[in-house]
């Protein structure tokens, strides 16, 4: 018997501009029994792996660990000149990305450039004209060989601890849709369960109806004060087409535990479990790695906003999208955008 372990975090909740992006994180842990405690992947891992990065690293084209942990405590400031803000997320998704093994018709898991970094992680068409253009280097703050040594050795040491990469994944949401998603459902959370029920479905039909002896478990950051999920689990994944019934294991300030049941097509009973904690990620290494992702994608998206919009204004200084500096950008940018790309690029909650 193995576990089935996956992690789901968000980035880009709160801003004024840019996407929603919601990561999922999924390893398999073949040494795992029914009864064990968590895996601590940071430990099982830890000749590959380490929450920050190692002291004195030179980053990406140095053999040091990997660092993975939340993406809030590995995002350089955007004002950092020595070293790429993004060095220490693009390294960690793009190293675990390419010892995901892949499919024939899957994509290549060493992406040349965003583009095709995001097909990797099942991103589609980019949601509004301000994202599209040249595709973007990537890896943009290391070469290609520095990458493919730090993915060696987290192969050793995968291989060594009995873990493998099965998915990385991102649901990307941009303005639009998120507007649509907040004004039907007359509530912001609703764009965060609409990602979360995406996940959700790939696991469960993935791996939960699927005849084998693994154990799935699903752990998700806590989305802001809530202790009650039962409901909104049930609901995120009827919106995928799953059907399932969500028993409640616990539900308390420390974590809320959920049983999720239901049948495959020949009537075999499938069932995964989904747990809610506060500051998942930093005691679930795939949470924090989905928290790598996410941040990642949406800064890789900024880029590009920022981007088309400096061609049209080329003394504008870029903005993450933030609302403080959120409405600086929009006030600077001035007549330059239509009324109707004001409106269109505007998060409404």
């Amino acid at each position: 018997m193995g576990l089935v372990y996956c992690g789901i975090d968000e980035a880009g909740y709160g801003p004024l501009l840019g996407p929603l992006c919601v990561g999922a994180a999924t390893l398999l842990i073949e040494s795992w029994q029914e009864g064990d405690p968590a895996p601590d992947l940071w430990s099982l891992l830890g000749g590959a792996v380490c929450r920050k990065p190692d002291r004195g690293s030179k980053g990406a084209a140095s053999t040091s660990r990997i660092a993975v942990d939340d993406s809030k405590n590995l995002k350089l400031p955007n004002s950092s000149t020595a070293r790429d803000p993004l060095v220490h997320l693009e390294r960690g998704v793009l190293t675990f990305l390419r010892c995901k093994p892949t499919g024939p018709e899957e994509e290549p898991s060493e992406p040349a450039d965003d583009a095709g970094l995001f097909r990797c992680l099942g991103i589609g068409a980019a949601p509004a004209r301000w994202y599209g253009g040249d595709p973007i280097c990537c890896p943009r703050s290391c070469s290609s060989g520095a990458m493919g040594i730090s993915a060696n050795l987290l192969r050793r040491e995968l291989a060594a601890a009995s873990v493998s990469v099965e998915q990385m994944a991102c649901r990307l949401m941009g303005e639009q849709e998120f507007n649509r998603v907040v004004e039907r459902a007359g509530t912001k959370a609703a764009t965060t369960e609409l990602g979360i029920g995406h996940h959700l479905a790939t696991v469960w039909k993935q791996w939960a109806m699927q005849p084998s002896a693994h154990t799935v478990r699903v752990v998700c950051d806590r989305q802001s004060g809530r202790t009650q999920y039962g409901a909104s689990l049930v609901r995120m994944l009827a919106s995928e087409g799953v059907r399932v019934a969500a028993n409640v294991l616990e539900e308390s300030a420390a974590r809320s535990r959920y049983e999720l049941r239901g049948k495959d097509a020949r009537g075999a009973e499938a069932r995964m479990v989904v747990m809610f904690m506060p500051e998942a990620e930093s005691q679930h290494l795939p949470v924090a790695l989905a928290s790598m992702i996410a941040k990642l994608v949406r800064e890789l998206f900024m880029s590009r906003f920022n981007r088309f919009w400096a061609v049209r204004m080329p003394e504008l200084k870029p903005t993450a999208g933030y609302r403080q500096d959120g409405w600086r950008w929009l006030e600077e940018l001035g007549s330059v955008a239509s009324e109707s790309e004001r409106v269109a690029m505007i998060r409404r909650a």
